[in-house]
């Protein structure tokens, strides 16, 4: 009897399992991030208590979560990959294979609140043979690295923005603040440019050279780049929800 009471609430709990878009979410660890960066809104709140005047930081924690609420971040990310993503079932077997597994894990431990601050002053600089680095240069020219950097670093620092934006309407005008947003994302990127394979190098550092390979190559394919694209649309949709 019990038995078959499992296989009737088995049977009806497949079809919220079976959206490959809500799974490739949860197994590619965009949960996991999304918590991360809630951990550092919260530092980043926290270091604006004491250079703000009272009411804008008032306004500055408010706004933020309001825009950050958790379950509306992944809400927006689910459904841009849904609409970016022909075809989530490529990524999903990548991520739910033992490699991503590895691959996840090694990524969310390096956004932790913990480890953040551990380097905080910088990573240390990884030594690596000529095989190495090379697939390394080949995995940061296919992740959309300094993209995605760039997005986090503006969503944290555009609070106080925003918030003065919101009690002083009209101090910048659309085109402009849209013209000094571009400036500064370009200018991140740049920055960031440099960082990206000592970054990886550290990041992955527990991968051998035969499993960083295999990930060179998903990254690499036609379904890779795919899942690649959606996924910075759905960190951009997560981070920047419509106005209006």
């Amino acid at each position: 009897m019990r038995a078959f009471l499992a296989l009737i609430l088995l049977t009806l709990s497949l079809p919220a399992l079976a959206d490959p878009y809500d799974e490739l979410y949860r197994s590619a660890g965009w949960a996991e991030q999304r918590a991360h960066f809630g951990d550092a809104l919260d530092a980043a709140q926290t270091r604006y208590r004491n250079t703000l005047p009272p009411a804008i930081y008032e306004a500055l924690v408010r706004n933020s979560d309001s825009r950050f609420a958790p379950a509306a971040m992944d809400q927006r990310a689910i459904s841009t990959l849904r609409q970016a993503l022909a075809d989530p079932q490529p990524a999903l077997a990548f991520y739910q294979s033992p490699l991503g597994r590895k691959i996840v894990a090694a990524e969310t431990k390096a956004t932790t609140q913990a480890e953040l601050l551990r380097h905080a002053n910088g990573l240390p600089t990884l030594q690596a043979g000529s095989n190495r680095e090379l697939l390394i240069r080949h995995l940061a020219q296919a992740l959309p690295i300094t993209e995605a950097g760039a997005e986090v670093s503006l969503a944290l620092a555009g609070m106080a923005a925003d918030s003065l934006s919101q009690m002083l309407p009209g101090v910048l005008g659309g085109a402009q603040a849209d013209g000094l947003l571009q400036e500064q994302r370009q200018r991140l990127m740049q920055q960031m440019a440099g960082e990206v394979d000592n970054t990886l190098l550290y990041v992955y550092r527990d991968l051998s050279d035969p499993e960083l390979e295999e990930y060179v190559q998903f990254a690499q394919s036609d379904a890779g780049q795919a899942y690649y694209r959606a996924a910075l649309q759905a960190l951009r949709a997560a981070l920047n929800p419509p106005q209006g």
